[in-house]
């Protein structure tokens, strides 16, 4: 693995960086239970931004059967997490649950290196 490979990832985790709104979604059109709770609760919108951030990075890294396979796990996921309404204790349980997987999933893609 090449030395630049860990630092283009901490550019793109720049670039995907904390903003205004929740990353993966603009607040100001949230109208669902759990979409209002995560624009409502800085903590819930900081683990929205971490989450968008690692899937949008692992979406560009991963070879095509990968990305397939994370869209489906993300929408699979996005489903659970409407389920929570705005229940923030559910909702944090969710964001830490998919967090632990994109976080795995990102640190063996960086051990690994690209395919």
């Amino acid at each position: 693995m090449s030395k630049s490979f860990p630092a283009a990832l901490v550019l793109a985790a720049l670039a995907f960086g904390p903003s205004a709104h929740a990353a993966s979604f603009p607040c100001e059109k949230a109208e669902a239970p759990d979409e209002t709770a995560i624009c409502a609760h800085l903590a819930l919108n900081d683990r929205d931004v971490e989450m968008a951030t690692r899937f949008e990075i692992l979406k560009a890294v991963l070879p095509m059967g990968g990305q397939t396979k994370l869209r489906d796990d993300q929408e699979a996921w996005l489903q659970e997490r409407r389920t929570c309404g705005a229940d923030v204790a559910c909702l944090r349980a969710a964001y830490d649950t998919r967090l632990t997987v994109l976080r795995g999933v990102l640190g063996e893609f960086a051990k690994q290196g690209p395919q």
